[in-house]
């Protein structure tokens, strides 16, 4: 019985979720979600920018602007997965560099299939 009324409940909430998104008003309501992630996103890259003037400023030593700023990208791409790194132009160029090249070969060995055994050759 318990399940059934969570059903229940739960399509209710659906159904009436999808009419007043496709409803008359609707599309003000998905605008204003729209606009209210685009605020939320324009205000924390404002508060990155008051973070950056702060260090520039407040720091002990004097930063370097261009490795603050790679320091941040790199910190956005690695926080995005473990594998995922930012690499400028000097790392890029490195790593063509290192794996660039040509490959021979393929260290196959072969053997006539028997076992020493069951005389097969031992020495493959």
């Amino acid at each position: 019985m318990r399940k059934n009324s969570i059903f229940f409940l739960g399509t209710a909430a659906g159904i009436c979720l999808t009419l007043l998104v496709t409803g008359p008003q609707g599309s003000q309501w998905v605008a204003a979600a729209k606009a209210a992630a685009n605020a939320d996103t324009y205000s924390q890259l404002n508060l990155f920018g008051e973070v950056f003037e702060r260090v520039k400023t407040d720091y002990v030593e004097k930063p370097d602007d261009a490795k603050l700023v790679e320091g941040a990208i790199n910190g956005m791409i690695t926080s995005l997965d473990p594998h995922s790194r930012y690499m400028n132009d000097s790392a890029w160029r490195e790593m063509q560099e290192t794996t660039h090249g040509e490959f021979g070969g393929l260290g196959i060995e072969g053997h006539d299939g028997g076992r020493p055994d069951q005389g097969g050759r031992a020495d493959g």
